[in-house]
């Protein structure tokens, strides 16, 4: 009985041990089994973000900020560069425009200015007191085409701060003066002689003198648009003097 109760102590001892041995093998294995899926996910995991850090995903994040960055960047620095030459170009324009005359461009002005008011004026008269045609017609031109030539000159002055005349000079004031008095061919013939061509001769003379020496880009133009009016005047001038019309007519 006691042989009997020792044997079937060694058997439950021994069932007892094998389960033990087998749970431990088997939580081994679990183990085991969970340790390479750990490594694999680690594995895994480690090479999901090794690229992220120094392969392609890396590279096209750092160049994307990169262009990002330059995009942002570059416009503005254009913008600031377009602004800074837009101001400086504004500058300048408006130091050329407004900038202060030398006084033989500021003088050429104001000569321009007078002769175009002098012609205006004497020509206003003709217009009531010549007796020739022509005469009538030359004095229309004189007041159409030198009332324009003076707003040009005026819109220059303007711009460039300049002051000008605003009525005939004393010699056109006597002038008109001497013209009023008279009347019919007597009147054609000293309108022809000072209007015509006494007065464009010596506009003319001053002005070729003036625009060798003119510095001013926007003074020059409009000298250079006077010279051709007002040669065309004189010869016109010279030309009905020579004929039985104006002022030949008294001869």
């Amino acid at each position: 009985m006691q042989k009997n109760r020792t044997l079937k102590g060694l058997l439950t001892v021994s069932a007892v041990a094998a389960m033990f041995s087998a749970f431990g093998v088997q939580a081994q294995t679990s183990a085991t089994a969970t340790g390479q899926n750990a490594a694999q996910t680690g594995t895994g995991t480690g090479t999901q973000q090794t690229p992220n850090k120094s392969g392609k995903t890396t590279a096209a994040g750092a160049m994307g900020n990169s262009n990002s960055t330059g995009m942002e960047s570059r416009p503005d620095a254009a913008a600031s560069h377009s602004s800074s030459m837009g101001q400086s170009g504004a500058s300048g324009a408006t130091a050329s425009s407004s900038g202060k005359l030398s006084s033989g461009d500021e003088k050429a002005l104001k000569d321009m200015a007078q002769a175009d008011i002098n012609e205006v004026a004497a020509g206003k008269i003709a217009q009531t007191k010549a007796q020739s045609s022509d005469v009538k017609a030359y004095a229309q031109q004189m007041i159409d085409d030198h009332g324009q030539a003076l707003t040009k000159v005026q819109a220059v002055a303007q711009q460039k701060g300049v002051t000008l005349p605003t009525e005939p000079d004393a010699a056109h004031k006597a002038m008109a003066a001497k013209l009023e008095k008279l009347s019919g061919d007597a009147f054609d013939k000293a309108y022809m002689q000072n209007g015509g061509v006494k007065d464009h001769s010596a506009v003319h003379k001053k002005l070729m003198a003036d625009i060798k020496k003119i510095k001013d880009a926007d003074v020059k133009a409009v000298a250079d648009a006077h010279a051709p009016v007002v040669e065309q005047h004189l010869k016109a001038a010279q030309q009905m003097a020579s004929t039985k019309t104006g002022t030949s007519a008294g001869k």
